[in-house]
């Protein structure tokens, strides 16, 4: 029955439902890590135009990768993605061998060993393991959500049984479930109350307190390459020192983290990405540095 309802109502329009090139499933697969289905959707083919094979991607430089990414966030996907350019000349088909290389875990890994190889394994991302636990009535861990999965598998449409469940956790089987509409309801365990096992509350931000210095010279800002773990890689302003000019502050939401940024007026030394700030205004830049240059009015207040 659950091969049926996917036959008829699944999302086989989805480009990367229609290919079984692996690298391109690895593509769709990192991408829609943490970001909605509509935005990959309009970044997924520009980006297989632009890097259609591993040696093209290992080939890019790291400003173009990030510049192609722009607008999928969480941009250390991307730069995992080279890493794996950079080792492989072909996606192992081997789940443990995958598991190895940079930003593929688990869920990814199955996902491409199902998608691209049709390998006979579980897949649980958040919709499969909604749909699982409401329908055995599972309360338990990550691990016992995983056998169920292997047990409940149909070994002769691998692929297809994972998908199916993926779309029905996605239409159906919702955080406030359409159990009519549903075609494993009458076995479904915990129908009569799916909150009790699937209820996942706001996730609390970390708060985080970022202090910067906004420093212009010859309409060019200074920048600096961020080597913590977050925004690694990328472009940033300096940290500031002596945190005297206040030019103004902001709320910015970044992965697990609500900010709240402070903006300085500060003059820097040392050695700098110096960018003119028209092109700053455009480039590829985190959304947290775009915002912080529109202090760049008051800035010469203080100089």
């Amino acid at each position: 029955m659950l091969l049926r309802w996917f036959k008829q109502h699944g999302r086989h329009d989805l480009p990367w439902r229609q290919t079984d090139n692996p690298y391109h499933i690895y593509v769709s697969e990192i991408m829609l890590q943490q970001t909605q289905v509509e935005r990959v959707l309009q970044k997924y083919e520009p980006f297989l135009q632009k890097f259609p094979t591993l040696q093209s991607l290992r080939m890019a430089s790291d400003e173009e990768l990030l510049a192609q990414w722009s607008g999928l966030g969480y941009y250390r996907r991307a730069l995992a993605m080279k890493k794996v350019a950079e080792l492989v000349d072909t996606l192992p088909k081997n789940i443990q061998e995958l598991q190895k290389l940079p930003g593929i875990g688990k869920y990814t890994a199955h996902a491409i060993a199902s998608f691209a190889f049709n390998q006979s394994v579980p897949v649980v991302d958040v919709n499969i393991e909604r749909v699982l636990r409401r329908f055995f009535a599972l309360t338990g861990s990550q691990k016992e959500i995983w056998q169920k999965a292997s047990e409940f598998l149909d070994k002769t449409s691998p692929k297809e049984h994972n998908l199916a469940l993926m779309d029905l956790g996605s239409l159906v089987c919702v955080q406030n479930p359409k159990c009519e509409n549903c075609p494993l309801q009458k076995s479904c365990k915990g129908q009569n109350e799916p909150q009790t096992y699937w209820s996942k509350g706001k996730r609390e931000h970390e708060r985080l307190d970022l202090h910067y210095a906004l420093f212009i010279k010859d309409k060019k800002i200074a920048l600096t390459y961020s080597k913590g773990s977050m925004y690694k890689g990328m472009l940033l302003l300096p940290e500031a020192k002596k945190k005297e000019k206040l030019l103004g502050t902001f709320k910015h939401n970044y992965t697990k983290y609500a900010i709240t940024v402070y903006c300085y007026a500060e003059e820097v030394e040392g050695d700098f990405i110096w960018m003119d700030l028209a092109k700053a205004r455009n480039a590829h830049l985190p959304t947290l540095v775009k915002k912080a240059l529109k202090f760049y009015d008051d800035f010469s207040k203080f100089f």
